[in-house]
């Protein structure tokens, strides 16, 4: 593990109780309304297939994943979200089976491989993305998949906000696009249940370029690719993702396959 890397999953540990508690309990609104049915919908059939899950944190998705029919590996570098996730499967047994490993160096797995590989808002949040999908590349048989969903690189940059005029939003002024160092963020769930205090989150700016040349490199041939827009009835039920439907694409979604 880099030093990167450690840094990432001494945070994750830190945010594990209040993260785990705060998902389960329904505060990420955008998750459960807009990302998770949009990327279920971009994902191919999960019925009777091998998938790993890089970066799982504490299984949320993991467990969906397996509700659909796939047999389930997850990843992540916090031992202590592997933990929740796994106490999470002993109530609820799926067959599911949890590593602490980073998504860049899936060696330990040894002769394992899987039919597809999944990654849910996690690989922005750590270092290394070359490696990353060559790890993906690497656990993967001929003719598998990888799928993966990150926060949109060209609007979600190191700066970015709403400009907004006589109280409406105009659009998005986006910056420091080029930035390589990483950085932390703070920020907390203000639109579900109930309330939560800021987490604080390593982000490491890739960018579109970075993204699509990575998979190139590890040899996936790109399929395709989205920009969800939430619906007007996601829209009406959700109100904050009004200026994601106007303006501008928060995530991006990347299918490739091992050809």
């Amino acid at each position: 593990m880099s030093s990167k890397e450690t840094d990432v999953a001494r945070a994750w540990d830190a945010n594990t109780d209040r993260w785990t508690d705060s998902v389960r309990a329904g505060n990420d609104r955008f998750r459960e309304i807009a990302n998770n049915p949009a990327f279920l919908n971009f994902l191919p059939e999960l019925a009777g297939l091998d998938v790993i899950d890089l970066g799982c944190g504490e299984g949320f998705n993991t467990r969906l994943f397996a509700k659909k029919g796939a047999r389930m590996t997850g990843i992540d570098l916090s031992v202590r979200l592997i933990e929740a996730a796994r106490q999470a499967e002993q109530i609820e047994q799926q067959g599911i089976r949890y590593h602490v490993a980073s998504y860049a160096d899936l060696s330990e797995l040894g002769t394992q491989r899987f039919d597809g590989a999944v990654s849910t808002m996690a690989l922005m949040d750590g270092p290394d993305f070359d490696k990353a999908a060559q790890a993906a590349f690497s656990v993967l048989r001929s003719g598998g998949w990888f799928c993966f969903s990150v926060t949109h690189p060209c609007f979600a940059a190191p700066v970015n906000r709403w400009i907004e005029q006589d109280g409406e939003i105009e659009g998005k002024l986006v910056g420091d696009y080029w930035r390589n160092s990483p950085f932390v963020e703070r920020w907390g769930f203000s639109d579900g249940p109930s309330s939560t205090e800021p987490f604080s989150i390593w982000y490491f700016p890739h960018r579109l370029e970075d993204y699509i040349n990575g998979l190139i490199s590890a040899g996936f041939r790109i399929a395709r690719i989205a920009e969800p827009r939430p619906t007007e009835a996601m829209v009406k039920a959700h109100p904050p993702l009004a200026p994601y439907r106007q303006h501008a694409p928060h995530v991006l979604y990347v299918a490739a396959t091992k050809d």
